[in-house]
């Protein structure tokens, strides 16, 4: 009887292992999907609560906040019938998401546009006292689409009366017909107050078209520009043109940006800029920019493959005057397969833009527009150290990896690869780094963590080119759980990417490739996004 117990006993609490094993190995989809979502949703870029986002749409800034709108899809994690999401910040960093401001309407869904604050009540749609919010954006007629027509997006109005939180569809709508282009959309408003009057940029099929109006509501056709100029590997959308003072001199010069996808410079999607002047009717490249433009293409705002459709805030000028730029983090190519479930993509940091010349060449310089003191916790310095083999910067022991900016200089540049790898202990890795035997910054995501969710996602390390030969280098560079933004030579060139470890990275290290005399000095802040508001 003893044996045939034990027998029994030692059989049930076998089963009663394997039971627990099971429990502990098998996947419960949900909790994975929200552990996922935790580990990954960033701290201090904006995010949606829920579902799918891409392109900022309608920024502006007024009384102290900055309004951003974005193209939303509230029913699923996948684009699909776009609206306008909104949200709201003080700071750029910590952001308040508030009820769906546009919703489709019987002229289509809603994609991309902008919004202006209508001061001198232009349009009539406000008053003087109380100047309405314009937005004007692309409606897009699916069924229409369905039929085979070419004029199924249109540019309409929708005007606020309470500073962008509830909106009012304009009665004449579209106020911009298509005139039988399939692409048309996007449509980019700033006032030019030379000319006292509304200019728009709207993207039409492989060009950008202008149009002039004093009331916000009547539009004229001015001029095209972009034919056989540029790239245009892909289609061109999302523009935003502004005026902009050389770095350290009096000149104006006028810059276009102009999305493209595919096309980027390392696949999918990118954004590509122009100067020139606009004399308010037809903008022109500048002849010096032209000549180099044609040598070699290589006028991106972020070589990098995450940051996309990026347009400037309306009503807002940095201390030194110029726009500030919002983009959206992510990529065409992989965007609806990334590995989140409850949200779908981020935002980029928001950069302000610099115009310089540097030995002849025309390159627009950003610069992150984040007051880092108000969001200090921590900071480790490291003064000049003679790189050795692999050194190790900083740890997780010591600073958070999830939540920090960090700068490097490195001096005496010799001719190898230096590589930056941020690891854990399950072996993800992310590199990047400078080849100056190239004069080529990279980054290689290929063993960054989750990769298999695309193809497209790991499919070459990126590169961007390095505008100077000069024997030092600067970095600056912020991580937020799985992004990082990095700015080289002071903004000349930028590179901005996702990435999806299995874990938090622990560790950051740098090594060479050749045995150098090369020095590096290095500061490390560790950020808390909610510091400046406690």
């Amino acid at each position: 009887m003893k044996k045939h117990f034990i027998l029994i006993l030692g059989l049930s609490m076998f089963l009663s292992a394997c039971a627990e094993q099971k429990n502990k190995t098998s996947k419960d989809p949900i909790a994975q999907e929200a552990k996922n979502d935790a580990q990954y949703r960033p701290g201090f870029h904006f995010t949606p609560n829920q579902n799918w986002m891409n392109d900022p749409n309608g920024m502006f800034y007024l009384n102290g906040t900055f309004h951003l709108y974005f193209q939303h899809h509230p029913e699923s994690n996948v684009w699909g019938p776009m609206h306008w999401g909104h949200a709201t910040s003080t700071d750029l960093m910590n952001w308040e998401e508030h009820p769906i401001a546009l919703y489709p309407d019987a002229l289509g869904t809603i994609f991309s546009g902008s919004a202006v604050i209508d001061f001198e009540n232009t349009s009539g749609l406000g008053t003087k006292e109380n100047p309405p919010i314009v937005a004007i954006y692309t409606n897009h007629d699916a069924e229409a689409e369905k039929t085979g027509s070419s004029t199924y997006q249109n540019q309409s109005i929708a005007y606020s009366t309470d500073k962008g939180f509830t909106w009012s569809k304009y009665e004449q709508n579209p106020v911009v017909k298509n005139p039988g282009i399939k692409d048309f959309r996007d449509p980019k408003v700033f006032w030019m107050d030379s000319q006292s009057k509304w200019i728009l940029s709207l993207a039409a099929g492989q060009e950008i078209q202008y149009y002039e109006s004093k009331n916000l509501l009547d539009w004229t056709f001015l001029s095209t520009f972009g034919t056989g100029i540029g790239n245009h590997n892909g289609v061109w959308e999302c523009p935003d043109l502004f005026p902009m003072k050389i770095e350290g001199t009096d000149s104006i010069k006028w810059v276009q940006l102009v999305s493209i996808n595919p096309g980027g410079p390392n696949g999918g999607s990118a954004t590509q800029y122009f100067v020139g002047d606009f004399d308010g009717t037809q903008f022109t490249l500048d002849n010096e920019f032209q000549a180099d433009l044609e040598k070699n293409h290589r006028f991106w705002t972020d070589f990098g493959r995450d940051n996309y459709a990026g347009v400037t805030f309306s009503n807002w000028k940095s201390e030194k005057g110029n726009p500030l730029l919002l983009g959206w983090m992510s990529n065409w190519l992989y965007a609806t397969s990334v590995p989140t479930e409850q949200w779908r993509s981020a935002m980029t940091l928001p950069r302000n833009l610099e115009l310089h010349k540097i030995e002849g060449r025309f390159i627009l310089k950003s610069d992150l527009a984040i007051k880092w003191d108000a969001f200090t916790t921590k900071k480790i310095s490291r003064s000049k150290t003679k790189i050795e083999g692999s050194n190790t910067l900083v740890e997780a022991n010591s600073l958070d990896l999830q939540a920090a900016k960090i700068t490097v200089e490195l001096t005496n540049l010799e001719s190898t690869r230096y590589t930056f790898d941020l690891e854990n202990d399950l072996g993800d890795k992310l590199s990047f780094g400078y080849d100056h035997r190239t004069q080529q910054f990279f980054i290689d995501r290929s063993q960054s963590g989750k990769v298999d969710f695309s193809k497209e996602f790991t499919k070459q390390p990126s590169t961007a080119p390095r505008f100077g030969d000069q024997n030092s280098l600067s970095i600056e560079l912020v991580l937020d759980k799985a992004s990082i933004e990095l700015f080289y030579d002071a903004g000349e060139t930028v590179m901005t990417e996702i990435f999806f470890p299995n874990a938090p990275y622990q560790t950051l290290r740098l090594r060479s490739e050749e045995k150098t005399n090369t020095e590096y000095s290095a500061e490390f802040i560790e950020l808390n996004p909610s510091k400046s508001s406690e």
